[in-house]
């Protein structure tokens, strides 16, 4: 049953990838792609002078409910540091702001084009979601991550994730607190059919830990598997336009399978002097 369902769900993604690839080849430049992925995060930090707006959807196959989320990041006196935010709002008991992420990334190893780098981040996770509606953790909360990314082939990218999530005062939907520690770890094959034309395919881990009573919690772990294409459209005022289309898999349950659209917006915000 599961893989008759991966079957039925990547046909439209071939069939995307077939009739479009000459269109897409057509209308877009060399300009390769170097965003975010989806569900993993890549290890490169804004370009100098250039900002980057990002918007993910997800709506679940069962159930009626769905997820957005818009992130913003913007470079801070030139490549080596970045800051960003992460505006989440989610439908399921109703329709509300989750918990907004403030973060710093700083790239210690590489850039888009080295073969390899790593930008570690850390997190603010402010409570600004509804717990009692499990839009929130109830309480602040720090976030780590370390991603990596590794060209292995001159035409396939890979990106490691693996972070750490801390609340310390996590409350339930009664109020009572406890503290949690989540995990995550996550990994990505990126085929660059064309710079600006990208097969990808994701596999996340996630070991979530929430409040169940007055020092009490629960936990609960979730892989997932996404496979998706995105595309680029390049101008020549520096705005490239990547829009994405995926369909996440639950492995051990279908209560995660969901569609995932992706779309970001990357312009120059300054003119940026070239070096002497």
């Amino acid at each position: 049953m599961r893989s008759e369902k991966l079957a039925r769900a990547l046909a439209p993604l071939v069939l995307l990838l077939t009739s479009h690839f000459s269109l897409l080849t057509a209308q877009s430049s060399s300009a390769g792609i170097s965003d975010n992925s989806f569900l993993i995060e890549e290890a490169y930090n804004q370009d100098p002078g250039v900002v980057q707006h990002i918007s993910n959807f997800s709506r679940a196959d069962e159930g009626g409910s769905w997820a957005f989320s818009f992130t913003q990041e913007w470079p801070l006196r030139g490549l080596r540091h970045q800051l960003s935010y992460s505006v989440p709002l989610q439908h399921d008991d109703g329709t509300g702001i989750g918990d907004i992420a403030l973060n710093y990334r700083y790239q210690l190893l590489g850039s888009a084009d080295a073969r390899f780098a790593t930008a570690p981040r850390l997190t603010l996770l402010l409570p600004t979601g509804n717990e009692q509606r499990g839009r929130g953790s109830g309480g602040l909360g720090f976030q780590t991550n370390l991603p990596l990314s590794f060209m292995a082939a001159p035409r396939l990218a890979t990106h490691w994730n693996a972070g750490l999530t801390l609340i310390p005062s996590a409350t339930d939907g009664l109020g009572n607190a406890a503290t949690t520690v989540s995990y995550n770890l996550g990994a990505s094959g990126i085929w660059l059919i064309r710079p600006s034309f990208n097969l990808m395919l994701e596999l996340v881990w996630l070991s979530n830990e929430s409040a169940t009573g007055a020092g009490l919690t629960e936990r609960s772990e979730t892989l997932l598997l996404n496979p998706g294409i995105r595309w680029a459209f390049n101008f020549p005022s520096g705005l490239q336009i990547v829009p994405g289309i995926a369909y996440t898999f639950g492995l051990e349950s279908q209560d995660t399978d969901a569609l995932f659209l992706y779309l970001s917006f990357e312009h120059p915000f300054k003119a940026v002097r070239s070096e002497k």
